[in-house]
C-alpha cells in the first residue's frame, strides 16, 4: 500500500511537473527594425545618363556630384535665348542712341535752309509792303508776300522739330519697352540655364548609395527617381505592438535591446513616437467573448549612443519583462 501510495505521488509529481513545463507561458520577445532618413535623388528635366559618378555601397558628403544627365534641347535653346538677348540688347542700345549722326547732321541743314528762307521771304514781304504802302503794287502782290513769309516761318519750325526729334532719339515709352524686352531675354536665358544645372545631379546628404536605378545610356524622365542616399547619422528602430502590451512603454522610456546581427550586442533606446496604426493593423477580434479589438501602435525609439555597424533593416529583440 505504501509504494503504491508513493507510486502515485510521484506520477502526480512528474504529470504536474511535465504540465507546468508545457503549459508554462513562453516570455514574450518585442521585435524592431531598424531604420533611417532616406533621400530619393531625381532630376528636374528628361535626359540620358550620361555618367554615373556614384555606385551603390559609396559613401557621400553633401554637394557631392553624383550623376551627369545628357539633354542636347537644353543647350540648343540656351543658344536660342542668348541670340534672342542679344537682339534685344541691340534694340535697347539703338532706342538709347537715337538716330545716327549723317541723319542728325540731314535735319540741322534743312533747318538752316529753312531759316534762310525764312529771312529772304521777310526781305521780301517787308519790300513789298513799303511798295503798296505806296500805292505801287495791289493788295494781291501784298498778300501773296505775306502770305509766303508765314509759309516759310512754318517750314522753319517743322525742320526745326525734325532736327530735336533726331537729337533726341527714341520716344520716353519706346526705350522702357525696349529696355523691358532685354530684362525678359535675360529671364529666359536664366531659366534655361537654371535648367541646365539639374543636368548635374549633386548630393543633398552626407550618407551612403543605397540603390542606383538607372544604368548608363538609360532615357530618364522629370523628377523619375535615380538613386537612394540613406543617412547612417539619423537611425531609429521601429516595433509594432499590440495595445495591451503598452503599459509600460511612454515616451521618453528608455531599455535595453539586443542586436542579433552583431552578435546580440546590447544598445540603449529611448522612445520618441507612440501612434497607433492604421485600422487594417488590428491584431485580433475579442468583441465575441466580451473584449475589444486590440489594435497594433508603432513605437519608434532611437538609440542613446551611436552604436558602430548598427544599419538599417537589422532586428532588434527586447524582452517585455525587462520593461516592467
Amino acid at each position: 500500500m505504501l509504494i503504491a501510495f508513493l507510486t502515485l505521488l510521484s506520477v502526480i509529481a512528474v504529470v504536474s511537473f511535465v504540465g507546468w513545463i508545457v503549459l508554462k507561458p513562453e516570455p514574450v520577445i518585442l521585435q524592431g527594425q531598424v531604420e533611417a532618413t532616406e533621400v530619393r535623388v531625381s532630376g528636374k528635366v528628361p535626359g540620358r545618363i550620361e555618367k554615373l559618378m556614384v555606385s551603390e555601397g559609396m559613401n557621400v558628403n553633401k554637394g557631392d556630384t553624383l550623376v551627369l544627365i545628357s539633354a542636347p534641347e537644353l543647350n540648343a535653346k540656351l543658344i536660342q535665348a542668348n541670340s534672342a538677348e542679344d537682339a534685344a540688347d541691340a534694340q535697347n542700345q539703338k532706342a538709347n542712341k537715337g538716330a545716327r549722326a549723317e541723319q542728325i547732321a540731314g535735319a540741322y541743314e534743312l533747318w538752316h535752309k529753312a531759316e534762310v528762307g525764312v529771312r529772304l521771304a521777310e526781305k521780301t514781304y517787308n519790300r513789298v509792303k513799303n511798295m503798296f504802302n505806296e500805292g505801287v503794287v495791289p493788295a494781291q502782290k501784298s498778300d501773296e508776300a505775306e502770305a509766303n513769309y508765314q509759309a516759310a516761318i512754318a517750314t522753319s519750325k517743322a525742320a526745326k522739330s525734325q532736327y530735336d526729334m533726331a537729337i533726341n532719339g527714341a520716344e520716353k515709352e519706346d526705350k522702357l519697352a525696349a529696355a523691358a524686352l532685354v530684362n525678359r531675354a535675360k529671364g529666359v536665358v536664366s531659366e534655361v540655364e537654371s535648367y541646365l544645372s539639374e543636368t548635374i545631379l549633386v548630393s543633398p546628404i552626407k550618407g551612403e548609395v543605397s540603390d542606383v536605378f538607372p544604368k548608363r545610356g538609360e532615357l530618364v524622365g522629370s523628377g523619375a527617381p535615380i538613386m537612394n542616399i540613406v543617412d547612417l547619422s539619423d537611425i531609429w528602430v521601429v516595433f509594432n505592438i499590440r495595445e495591451d502590451l503598452l503599459t509600460n512603454i511612454k515616451i521618453g522610456k528608455e531599455f535595453d535591446a539586443n542586436i542579433p546581427a552583431l552578435g546580440t550586442k546590447n544598445i540603449r533606446l529611448k522612445v520618441n513616437y507612440i501612434k497607433a496604426m492604421a485600422s487594417y493593423a488590428t491584431f485580433k477580434a475579442t468583441k465575441n467573448n466580451g473584449g475589444f479589438d486590440v489594435k497594433t501602435f508603432e513605437v519608434r525609439a532611437k538609440p542613446v549612443t551611436a552604436i558602430e555597424g548598427l544599419r538599417p533593416g537589422m532586428s532588434l529583440m527586447v524582452d517585455y519583462e525587462k520593461l516592467k
